[in-house]
């Protein structure tokens, strides 16, 4: 059956859509996979490759930059990843950035992340290998979830074991709060606790007190300070240093004449034990008082006598002159 005109239109028309859908999805898929544009390639070492396939994402900063184009075991723990770059991102990324493994949201495909680098490293090269930080894989966190589990029912189980002694009035801690005379007695430490500490802190204010009135010149410490007094009382005690030795001296001199004195020596002894001598003295003392008397008797009597008046009435003028001098000056 001989095919009408329209329906090969038709069929013309399919064809070309169709080859239109095919040439788009490849350009749009070939773009994804940075297939058409100028690319290179850089490598990661990781331990795990969490999941990574053939034609994951790469991101820099958030941005797709390329795709994950090998990934090879070079031992039991190193896997390399080779990944095709966009060439006119390479100049943003510096050799200490830092390449990781993660999921495109919660459960989306996985992906690898270029972190930037915090230095002022120069930029990488096409071949070039930069760092890799290997997440926490979900496994080594649920063990570490179950190690933590198993801790905390331990913890759990002997708190609980605590709680009923305590109930039950068995061991020391519940002695110590059910025990009405030891809680007394702990009150009362604490309270005279309270009390010497506050003694304390008084004595410490007085003593920092004192010690800054050290430096004032009104006191004692702080008069001993100034050098000049400090001079002066150097002298002082030179002074009474020698006075010291000079008075010992006059305590051995009289020291001497006390034993001397017993020992029946020298003139004290002599006057002391010869009555006699004293006698004579006395006698001769009022000898004198009387001479003396006689004196003064004979001294008045030439007073008044005519030949001597003239004489003592000048020394009497002269005196009289002498006192109103001395009174005007």
């Amino acid at each position: 059956m001989e095919k009408t005109t329209s329906q090969k239109i038709r069929l013309g028309l399919f064809v070309i859509i169709g080859l239109l859908i095919f040439i788009l999805a490849v350009y749009f898929i070939g773009d994804k996979q940075k297939m058409f544009g100028k690319t290179s390639h850089l490598e990661a070492i990781f331990n795990n490759a969490n999941g990574l396939q053939l034609g994951n994402s790469v991101r820099y900063s958030g941005i797709s930059v390329g795709t994950v184009r090998g990934i090879k075991m070079d031992n039991d723990t190193t896997i390399r990843v080779d990944m095709i770059i966009d060439k006119a991102i390479f100049p943003y990324i510096k050799k200490d950035a830092v390449a990781t493994i993660s999921s495109d949201g919660l459960v989306g495909n996985m992906i690898i992340n270029i972190l930037p680098g915090k230095g002022n490293e120069p930029p990488v090269q096409p071949g070039d290998e930069i760092r890799s930080y290997n997440r926490v894989r979900t496994e080594d966190m649920l063990n570490t979830l179950s190690v933590t589990n198993k801790n905390a029912a331990k913890l759990t189980a002997n708190l609980l074991k605590i709680t009923n002694e305590i109930n039950d009035g068995k061991g020391p801690l519940s002695s110590l709060l059910k025990d009405t005379i030891i809680s007394r007695d702990l009150k009362e430490t604490m309270h005279y606790l309270k009390l010497t500490a506050k003694g304390a802190s008084e004595t410490a204010t007085k003593i920092d007190k004192l010690v800054a009135s050290l430096d004032n010149k009104n006191n004692v410490v702080g008069v001993i300070k100034d050098s000049a007094v400090a001079n002066k009382i150097k002298n002082m005690v030179t002074n009474l240093d020698q006075s010291t030795k000079e008075i010992n001296v006059v305590i051995a001199n009289l020291d001497a004449t006390i034993l001397s004195v017993k020992d029946g020596k020298g003139t004290f002894n002599y006057l002391a034990n010869n009555p006699g001598l004293v006698g004579k003295i006395d006698s001769t003392m009022t000898n004198i008082n009387e001479a003396s008397a006689k004196l003064n008797e004979n001294m008045e009597a030439m007073r008044h006598n005519f030949l001597f008046k003239g004489y003592f009435k000048k020394q009497e003028k002269e005196k009289a002159k002498a006192a109103k001098e001395a009174d005007k000056k």
